[in-house]
């Protein structure tokens, strides 16, 4: 996402919008900005489909709240669906609450 620049004829305000873009755009283009919050994701032992809802593929993941002592990985380089989807391996039964970006 980037800050649209609007021609005018006044040059102070097309000064302005270059120096807004250059100091914003940064900020609005940075995906870990652009996250979902998943709650109450239930989790079994073993491999986990969740859909991210982000409809491009993830560039990252933390666990934000879990209710269990378990241990979590990702398996994403096996996802044939990135774009959809994230694959969590689980070590024990839990609920978390994720956010993926």
């Amino acid at each position: 996402m980037q800050l649209p620049y609007l021609q005018s004829g006044v040059g102070p305000l097309n000064q302005l919008q270059t120096l807004w873009r250059s100091v914003l755009n940064p900020f609005l283009s940075n995906q870990s900005l652009q996250s979902n919050i998943l709650p109450n994701v239930s989790l079994v032992s073993g491999l986990n489909t969740i859909n991210t809802g982000l409809g491009r593929a993830i560039t990252g993941w933390r666990i934000i709240r879990i209710n269990a002592a378990a241990t979590i990985y990702d398996q994403q380089s096996q996802n044939t669906t990135p774009a959809l989807t994230l694959l969590l391996n689980s070590s024990a039964p839990c609920v978390v609450s994720l956010e993926v970006f």
